[in-house]
C-alpha cells in the first residue's frame, strides 16, 4: 500500500497557485466539449473527419479519441489525477497537429481544404497549440490549489 500511496502522492502533488484553475477550466472544457461533439456530429467532427484525414480504422479511433477527450477533459476540469489525464491529451494534440495541421503547412491539404502555407497553418492550429501548451503546463505544475488533487493531498496529511 505504501508504494501505491507514494505513486498517488507523486501524481497528485501540486504546489501551483490557485490561479491554475483558469487553465484547467479552459483546457478541460475544450477537451470535454470536443469529445462530446465527436459523438453528436460524427460526420463532421468524429468518424467522418478522421476518415477524411485518412486516419486508419477511423470508425474505431474517432470514438476512442472522443472517449479519451471526455474522460480526461472531465478529470482536468475537477483537477483529479490531472497530470495523468494530461498525458493522453498531449498525445492527442500532437496527433491532431501532425495529421490535420501539418498538411496545411506543407500545402498538401490545399486540394481538399483550399488552405496552405504558414498563415493558414498558424490560424488553423491555434486551438490545438493552445490545448497542447495548456496540457504540458498542467503536466508540469499539476492541478493547483483549488483541485481534487490538492484536496486528496490535504486529506492524506502529505506535505506538498
Amino acid at each position: 500500500m505504501s508504494t501505491n500511496g507514494n505513486w498517488l502522492a507523486r501524481i497528485t502533488a501540486t504546489t501551483a497557485p490557485g490561479a491554475v484553475v483558469l487553465i484547467r477550466l479552459y483546457v478541460g472544457a475544450v477537451f470535454l466539449f470536443e469529445g462530446i461533439l465527436k459523438f453528436l456530429r460524427p460526420e463532421t467532427l468524429g468518424t467522418g473527419r478522421f476518415d477524411k484525414a485518412d486516419v486508419p480504422a477511423a470508425g474505431f479511433v474517432a470514438p476512442l479519441d472522443g472517449v479519451f477527450e471526455i474522460g480526461c477533459g472531465a478529470l482536468i476540469l475537477v483537477g483529479l489525477l490531472t497530470r495523468l489525464a494530461a498525458i493522453p491529451m498531449i498525445v492527442d494534440m500532437i496527433g491532431a497537429l501532425l495529421i490535420t495541421k501539418l498538411p496545411i503547412l506543407w500545402g498538401t491539404a490545399a486540394l481538399f481544404t483550399g488552405k496552405s502555407g504558414w498563415w493558414d497553418f498558424v490560424h488553423e492550429s491555434r486551438v490545438d497549440l493552445a490545448q497542447l501548451c495548456g496540457s504540458v503546463f498542467l503536466l508540469i505544475v499539476g492541478a493547483g490549489a483549488y483541485s481534487a488533487d490538492a484536496a486528496l493531498g490535504r486529506g492524506t496529511g502529505s506535505r506538498r
